[in-house]
């Protein structure tokens, strides 16, 4: 894939362009809805149309969601493997594309097409949308494929494997205007919602720390440091080299693909790249780190290695003072490493395995998004608050508020306009790790300046013939 740009044809005009604008409430007032659809129910017409790339355990977890909304048809489904075994993860079970088939038979009473090539389904069927599930390592080049084609975008989190990757993808989606949402499903919350409104409140004072973890290391995923020596064959109905693209081939191995890629710098992100964008999502909205154009990151770590991520890591990201706010330290935490307890939480309440700490100048918070809901710490000061009206809009679903901008209807609460600099703030911490040194990161012009060296870690490398 070389120089792939986002292009439409102004002349083209399909149903999709019925979806959202003015088109859509000309078009849907000519007949009335009872003879297009039954009463009670959404015409087919009217229906958004939407393709999943990616039917592994989570394309699996996230095309059930779509079956609750009465207004999507599942429309495609692409995977370059039959079936594997995920019941090491919370899925349970198996994924892939036959038991994704199974599951929309099971739902519609009959199939959808399939495919192996997701161009060759882009340019085939007509589909509004697309919900991507693919390892790190191919989100860039399909996202920016679906998006030259003017399609709406739900990508899993990360956003991309690398800084440069997510920056490119941003960039492309504003240009294109098509309505994108990444899968860090906590910003669609309450929980999320009210740690902001009370933070702005001035509920703890100025926040100057802020402390996330998560348990999980990349030995989660993998007990190796160094690529397999040995190569055993690749399991019929499995397409190795069709999942490596774009990344620079090696042998096939069970550790990588299709359910332990995590671990692996080629492919995944580690712990921060699968964790990081649900825990640090309630710090980098309440406390506006996307208006810093600079900012320090350092990174230590146990286990990592050229080839994979750590089994644990310490991360500091150091911003500085930006609109009304002081300069603040995040701090990450993950693989069983853990922030000092807070002295005022009550020998009854543990930390827990997950979540995020915020200290200020009058007080804590624990928790406030994906992990669990957020409470002033000791509850004796939480119930002497006094909560501020609500000022931020709240939403139905994660998954609705994406589908509904894709039929016009606003913007979707994490959108990549902002969860693509959520994600590029996250994956500094790998590059801080990788480079172990400390760095200055220019974040506006997307440059370390302190250790140039390091730049080779913002940017991926892909093999001969790929490039974006």
């Amino acid at each position: 894939m070389k120089n792939l740009t986002v292009n439409s044809d102004p002349k083209k005009f399909t149903r999709r362009d019925f979806l959202g604008g003015a088109a859509a409430a000309t078009a849907f007032t000519i007949v009335p809805r009872h003879v297009l659809g039954g009463s009670g129910n959404i015409a087919p017409s009217e229906k958004v149309n939407v393709a999943i790339i990616g039917t592994g355990g989570q394309g699996i977890v996230n095309m059930k969601q779509l079956f609750n909304e009465p207004d999507v048809r599942i429309a495609a489904l692409c995977d370059i493997n039959e079936v594997s075994d995920y019941s090491m993860f919370y899925y349970g079970g198996t994924a892939g594309l036959k038991p994704a088939v199974e599951q929309v038979r099971k739902r519609y009473g009959q199939s959808c097409p399939t495919y192996r090539d997701y161009n060759q389904m882009l340019d085939i069927e007509d589909i509004d949308a697309v919900l991507l599930a693919t390892p790190d390592h191919s989100h860039a080049v399909i996202s920016l494929a679906v998006i030259a084609k003017g399609k709406h975008l739900y990508c899993e989190k990360p956003l991309c494997r690398t800084v440069y990757e997510t920056r490119v993808v941003t960039e492309a989606a504003r240009k294109a205007g098509v309505a994108t949402q990444l899968g860090n499903y906590g910003h669609s919350s309450e929980d999320i919602r009210l740690a902001c409104e009370w933070i702005w409140d001035g509920a703890i004072g100025d926040v100057h720390d802020v402390h996330s973890w998560t348990s999980t290391g990349a030995r989660r995923w993998t007990s190796l440091t160094g690529r397999p020596k040995v190569t055993p064959p690749v399991p019929a109905g499995f397409d190795w080299q069709k999942w490596l693209e774009p990344v620079p081939a090696r042998p096939y191995h069970p550790d990588y693909a299709p359910v332990r890629w995590r671990a692996w710098w080629q492919f995944g992100s580690g712990t921060i790249g699968d964790f990081a964008c649900h825990h640090l999502d309630p710090a980098f909205w309440a406390l506006k780190l996307h208006q810093s154009e600079t900012f320090s990151v350092e990174a230590s770590s146990y286990g990592t290695t050229e080839e994979t991520c750590p089994a644990a890591s310490l991360i500091y990201f150091d911003f500085p003072a930006r609109a009304s706010m002081g300069s603040v330290r995040i701090t990450w935490y993950e693989g069983g490493v853990m922030p000092p307890r807070p002295a005022e939480l009550e020998e009854s309440r543990s930390l827990g395995d997950h979540g995020i700490l915020f200290i200020g100048t009058k007080g804590s918070i624990l928790g406030g998004g994906w992990s669990k809901s957020p409470r002033i710490i000791p509850e004796t000061k939480m119930r002497a608050y006094r909560k501020p009206p609500k000022s931020l809009s709240r939403v139905k679903g994660h998954h609705r508020d994406w589908l509904d901008a894709c039929r016009g209807k606003g913007r979707p609460s994490t959108h990549f306009d902002y969860s693509g600099p959520l994600t590029e703030f996250v994956l500094m911490g790998n590059v801080a790790l990788r480079a172990g040194k400390k760095l200055s990161f220019d974040w506006k012009n997307m440059n370390i300046t302190n250790v140039p060296e390091a730049n080779e870690f913002v940017k991926p490398h892909y093999r001969e013939g790929w490039t974006i």
